[in-house]
């Protein structure tokens, strides 16, 4: 591995830009495939950051949830179902774990259904990745950020900090806009732009906290963790989306897993439609008659005896003060069905989320339609290649945007050693 001052070779027959897990993995498949090909080619791997890797070190709290054990294409959002299903047919999840124990890597499967490493720690996932890529001859540049690439004749001529380069082919893997200091600042949507492709609209954080008010009473229950609902409404009060799962009370607002799932679909309709609304179902496992005969049934003990065994008091009381309901005593049916709507379905005031400095993915960019589905090639531009984030599909947490990563950078990899180009269909 080279690192700053040390100049780009000349000419590639592959360039990889971005060295992260999608570009790891592509220029990895690259390598195997032109090496049982029998066929030399030069692989370049390159990456602006002085440190590779930055975003599988801090996924899933530093232990990276490298896939999950059931992937389908309902666990993502962006691009059509059946483009997304068949790259993940490509590389499915068995492949995933045959690749990483083949690499010396074990993993093991939590309740939550995510496959961690057995040692708990991502840097087993990186150095693996990094060897792999290494053993099947690509060479890792960094820093070198790409800073243009031109169609150039038969190929690109790469524009980067550490000097030009020109290759006969290249796979974009820069990621998306999430985490910027880890290198995925937006710059591969202005190179694909640049080379004739579009991109979604809108295109917004992923997998991020939301925000209330700064004297919202859910603030003042920072730390406080549950399991809850998060419902996406139209204006017309139908429900459009739903996760149920853990949900934080922070100093800011909302986050979990629950939260974060929703998080894009709640930007990306308030971009398309002004009235959504996001609601919070406090007891997800009890429906709304369930807790409205819950407290009829309290016999004069009042909504905070009852449901303290279902919600940490504190909750209660807020829900109460909301409804105007007292916490002892009995409670009139106008005010019990106001409590009722503020535990089953209470409507949130979100004012934004954290942005793209924490989002854990990216809402938005290269559509797949502009993709051959069984190459990852371009449609506009000949010789470039896609894989990962950057393209129009992000999934829910729990590691599937790593796979969608693996899938994605096994196709582009593959298929650009193998010189398959724009005569393939899809």
């Amino acid at each position: 591995m080279q690192t700053a001052g040390v100049l780009l070779p000349k000419q590639c027959d592959i360039l990889v830009v971005g060295a992260g897990a999608a570009g790891l993995f592509a220029a990895t498949w690259a390598g195997r495939a032109a090496r049982d090909a029998g066929r030399p080619t030069s692989i370049v791997a390159v990456d602006g950051a002085k440190k590779l890797g930055a975003k599988i070190l801090v996924a899933g709290g530093g232990r990276c949830n490298v896939t999950h054990w059931r992937v389908t294409e309902a666990d993502y959002a962006g691009s059509t179902p059946p483009a997304i299903r068949k790259v993940l047919g490509r590389f499915t999840v068995d492949d995933t774990v045959q690749f990483f124990r083949a690499c010396g890597v074990e993993f093991k499967r939590e309740d939550t259904g995510k496959l961690f490493p057995t040692t708990d720690s991502a840097r087993t996932v990186l150095d693996a990745l990094v060897a792999a890529a290494t053993r099947a001859g690509a060479t890792l540049e960094h820093p070198a950020r790409v800073e243009g690439i031109e169609h150039a004749g038969n190929g690109f001529l790469v524009a980067t900090s550490a000097g030009p380069i020109e290759a006969a082919r290249v796979i974009l893997c820069t990621g998306g806009k999430s985490l910027p200091k880890s290198g995925s600042d937006g710059a591969g949507f202005a190179i694909a732009t640049s080379l004739g492709h579009s991109l979604t609209a809108p295109i917004v954080p992923a997998l991020v906290p939301l925000v209330v008010p700064g004297e919202h009473w859910i603030r003042g229950l920072s730390g406080l963790t549950l399991r809850a609902e998060m419902v996406l409404l139209a204006p017309t009060g139908k429900r459009l989306r739903s996760f149920t799962g853990s949900t934080l009370c922070t100093h800011t607002g909302l986050s979990g897993p629950a939260v974060l799932d929703v998080s894009r679909h709640w930007l990306v309709e308030r971009e398309r439609e002004r009235g959504v609304r996001l609601a919070i179902n406090w007891l997800p496992d009890m429906s709304a008659d369930a807790v409205d005969k819950l407290l009829q049934g309290a016999a004069g003990r009042g909504p905070l005896a009852v449901l303290r065994e279902h919600l940490p008091e504190r909750l209660v009381r807020q829900l109460c003060e909301l409804a105007g309901a007292a916490v002892a005593g009995d409670v009139p049916r106008d005010v019990r069905r106001r409590l009722v709507q503020c535990v089953t379905g209470l409507e949130l005031d979100i004012v934004g989320d954290r942005g793209f400095t924490v989002a854990e993915a990216t809402a938005g960019g290269v559509p797949l339609a502009e993709v051959r589905l069984e190459t990852m090639e371009s449609r506009v531009c000949p010789g470039l290649f896609f894989a990962g984030e950057v393209l129009d599909v992000d999934g829910r947490i729990g590691g599937f945007n790593f796979q969608w990563a693996w899938a994605s950078g096994y196709v582009a990899g593959s298929a650009a050693a193998a010189g398959r180009g724009d005569s393939q269909t899809s």
